[in-house]
């Protein structure tokens, strides 16, 4: 994904967070294993994987909550501690605001935690709930929210003070379809000012549509970490063909290292890794067996991490977004 232009994302010069061969285990039980990568300014990043694979005690050794048995965390050059106050907008993945305060009261209190002054800090809450379609919620209290709304409110709340490095955990969990998109929308517009951003999910879309950069963990490892783009090449390659010429099977048997019936009754064909599509094309047209159907798919993070991880990995990431 674009964001933004080079002279908007380069204005931070120290690497806002640096992990290196940090591990964490719990009774015994490792959370983390040995886990190393940089975040650089101007990053938007996916740290993907299912629930249990270390990304939040990751995240959590990242900002200083808790500290790793061994390696090394840096946040802007040193170890987390208070010279990074209101530099980072951290949304946890428990979520909780004061029940009897307003949106608007929460907005502003936690900017002003954040250095801001209380003249600035209601103004500032009032135009953001105006922005992302809050108005109504200004002075309801936080007890009286539904749950999208309420969220909606804590993350605003956590980004109110417009840090340079953003680590959201899970923002996505639980938001409906709708309010999915409108979180998107934010933060593609906190990129566009140059932001560096970091989120955890257990939603591969969201990643796929948003980030620069994708880090998979499993098993508390980080199994993967490259741009989406490489990510995407992991997936074998795959293709939708259909005819009713019993030879269609026969051509596909050299080409093919997986093929899954279809309700349709068409064919998914998984491609050997050293196959082309375009081979199976000029074959068929070769040998006169004609096609009703043929559909070349481009291939998603869904199947890049299926050949990453395995087929139970990947079901479980799907079972912990429902």
């Amino acid at each position: 994904m674009q964001t933004g232009s080079n002279s908007t994302r380069s204005f931070m010069t120290a690497t806002p967070l640096s992990l290196k061969n940090i591990s964490k285990s719990f009774a015994g039980v490792d959370a983390v294993k040995d886990v190393s990568f940089d975040v650089q300014p101007g990053e938007i990043i996916g740290f993907l994987g299912p629930n249990g694979a270390g990304k939040t005690t990751t995240i959590r050794m990242a900002l200083g909550l808790i500290k790793p048995n061994s390696g090394e965390v840096t946040l802007f050059g040193q170890r987390p501690g208070p010279h990074a106050f209101g530099r980072i907008a951290f949304l946890p993945e428990e979520r909780g605001l004061y029940k009897k305060q307003t949106a608007r009261e929460t907005i502003a209190h936690m900017a002003r935690l954040n250095g801001m002054k209380a003249k600035e800090a209601f103004p500032l809450a009032d135009r953001l709930l105006d922005k992302y379609g809050l108005s109504e919620a200004k002075r309801k209290k936080n007890k009286d929210m539904s749950k999208g709304m309420a969220q909606k409110v804590q993350l605003l709340a956590a980004i109110a003070h417009d840090p340079e490095f953003y680590i959201l955990d899970e923002p996505f969990s639980g938001l409906d379809p709708v309010n999915q998109q409108i979180l998107e929308k934010m933060v593609r517009e906190i990129a566009d000012r140059g932001r560096t951003i970091i989120f955890s999910t257990h939603v591969m879309e969201h990643a796929e549509r948003l980030c620069d950069r994708i880090i998979l963990m499993s098993g508390g490892r980080k199994v993967f970490d490259g741009s989406t783009e490489l990510a995407l090449t992991q997936a074998p390659k795959r293709l939708v063909i259909d005819s009713e010429d019993a030879r269609l099977k026969d051509v596909l048997t050299p080409f093919a290292a997986t093929l899954e019936d279809r309700p349709d009754g068409a064919l998914t064909v998984f491609l050997k890794p050293e196959a082309e599509s375009h081979t199976i094309l000029e074959k068929c047209v070769n040998m006169g067996v004609k096609l009703s159907r043929y559909e070349p798919k481009n291939p998603s993070l869904h199947e890049a991490f299926v050949a990453l991880v395995g087929r139970d990995e990947v079901a479980k990431m799907k079972e912990d977004a429902t």
